[in-house]
């Protein structure tokens, strides 16, 4: 295949490949393991730890303090076959995403005015770096006090503790943007609005979607400490109710699922990224 460069002159592929080989060779590097060891060392160290704590660690600890993997499959097997659980599961899923969107919204409103607006950065700067400094786990007891102990006070504790992440990741992303295009398309007559849509937005939006990683995250354990400090459904009361049991392969089935719903979050924020900000992505990949 040629191509045509500006002065009429046609610069050929390298033969045997065209953009769609290249594609499918990039797409096939991604499985490589001599490109990507990773791909090979991640699952071997998994194998490695789950044989080590099945069959060496119970020479030294009892089970009941440290129960090894088999049993914490039985008991997770056993709370994914109860109705109940699935009860306390969609709970904190639903307190989380609410909490998440709740305070995501909030940080890309303020966050937007304080990095365009110099008046509102200092006015409400040094409140928002006091606000920062407080724990927002030691909060949690005043939310129970102030919003009872149902959904309320959980979305709220969600809210908070994924509000200041993203929040700071808006701003920082809003100030990276060049200037040199900003001035630029000032030069050419280009309003505040239009200068926000082509430029600052498209340069934030990887440190937004950094925000949202962190901050789906976050939402989860602010949950989970929310049904800890007062709560009569959700994951983190069910993690409480094994722990008064003396039920440690039902903490661990618990925890386990809590990992793998912050995995999968997780997942689900880099595959929007790769869709939505998919330059970020690329960029990344350059740079390393």
């Amino acid at each position: 295949m040629t191509t045509a460069t500006p002065a009429g002159s046609t610069v050929s592929d390298p033969p045997g490949q065209s953009p769609k080989g290249s594609a499918a060779v990039e797409r096939k590097s991604r499985f490589d393991v001599r490109e990507r060891p990773e791909l090979l060392l991640v699952p071997a160290v998994f194998v490695v730890l789950i044989l080590v704590w099945q069959f060496l660690i119970p020479l030294f600890v009892d089970d009941y303090v440290l129960p090894v993997p088999s049993s914490i499959v039985d008991s997770l097997i056993q709370q994914l076959t109860d109705p109940l659980f699935w009860g306390h599961l969609e709970v904190t899923l639903r307190e989380s995403l609410i909490g998440f969107l709740i305070g995501v919204g909030s940080a890309i409103l303020l966050g937007t005015a304080i990095s365009q607006v110099r008046l509102v950065e200092k006015t409400l700067m040094p409140y928002v770096v006091a606000f920062q400094t407080v724990p927002k786990v030691a909060l949690a007891p005043l939310f129970v006090v102030w919003f009872g102990f149902g959904l309320t006070s959980k979305i709220v504790m969600a809210a908070v503790i994924s509000f200041f992440p993203m929040l700071i990741n808006v701003i920082e992303g809003l100030r990276a943007a060049d200037a040199d295009r900003i001035q630029m398309l000032t030069v050419f007559g280009a309003s505040k609005l239009q200068i926000f849509r082509m430029v600052r937005l498209p340069s934030a939006m990887p440190f937004i979607f950094a925000g949202l990683d962190i901050g789906i995250v976050f939402a989860i354990l602010g949950a989970v400490v929310g049904e800890f400090i007062g709560a009569k459904e959700g994951l983190g009361y069910l993690l409480l109710q094994t722990n008064y049991n003396f039920d440690i392969a039902g903490m661990f089935a618990v925890l386990v699922v809590l990992s793998v719903l912050g995995l999968l979050a997780h997942f689900l924020i880099r595959f929007a990224q790769r869709k939505i900000a998919f330059w970020a992505e690329e960029s990344r990949v350059i740079a390393a």
